[in-house]
């Protein structure tokens, strides 16, 4: 089975780079669709699925979105495809807040840097398949700073509890179990294995499985426990007896 790919980039040349870049990243036969603008990106979505990826087609696997482009913003097909089962990632030229966070905000599972070398851009989709998310080295440090520079919230919260406590035979309140959309028995099998600390790829080989099917199961796992890791999502199934 092939990895079907997407690049959403208006500059031929850089297209043509993104296109090298994805050929060296992953061993698995691709499938490369190129679109230069964004109802060219639409189109194409449209013949793979529809904004779902339902509808029985093959759906993209991986898509790379350019934010700047002829007919408007990167930032509205990430909107647009917020359910669409494919790691979304962002390679643009810009490394500023204004550019960074929004696309973070509306689904981007990356955000690489058209100017960073060739090896540099291989090693960080290579990633993808280890699980962890593909960052360029200085968005990844913008990143760390910007939430080093955040203060910590006063405990305001916790304050106004102790000062107003209930009656002093007043019963303990039992912590309700938190409801979730039951996961499979294939999204159980893999949550085990991200309990024990195997990676993407060590869970494919382990199932017999390709990586973006199990990535797609951890995105469901991540969805239905209403967790945004695999030490929230570990600890939670521990918790409640999951695994």
């Amino acid at each position: 089975m092939s990895v079907k790919v997407l690049i959403l980039e208006d500059n031929p040349v850089a297209r043509s780079f993104l296109c090298r870049v994805v050929r060296e990243s992953f061993s698995d036969a691709q499938q490369i669709v190129e679109a230069g603008d964004l109802e060219g990106a639409r189109r194409q979505v449209a013949l793979a699925g529809g904004p779902t990826g339902m509808h029985g087609a093959d759906p993209f696997r991986l898509i790379l979105v350019d934010l700047e482009l002829p007919d408007g913003n990167g930032l509205d097909l990430l909107a647009e495809l917020a359910a669409y089962p494919a790691t979304k990632i962002v390679t643009t030229l810009y490394s500023d807040d204004d550019h960074l966070f929004p696309a973070l905000q509306r689904g981007a599972d990356g955000y690489l840097l058209k100017e960073d070398r060739f090896e540099v851009l291989v090693e960080e989709l290579q990633k993808i398949v280890r699980g962890q998310p593909p960052l360029s080295p200085a968005i990844a440090r913008r990143l760390l700073n910007h939430f080093r520079s955040v203060p910590e919230a006063a405990p305001a919260a916790a304050a106004g509890l102790r000062a107003a406590p209930g009656p002093a035979n007043a019963p303990v309140p039992i912590e309700k179990r938190p409801e979730h959309e039951p996961l499979t028995p294939r999204e159980t099998e893999v949550l085990t294995y991200l309990s024990k600390g195997f990676t993407i790829k060590e869970i494919a080989s382990l199932m017999g499985i390709k990586w973006f099917t199990v990535n797609d199961h951890i995105k469901a796992i991540y969805r239905k426990l209403n967790v945004s890791s695999r030490a929230e999502a570990a600890v939670l199934a521990s918790k409640q007896g999951l695994v």
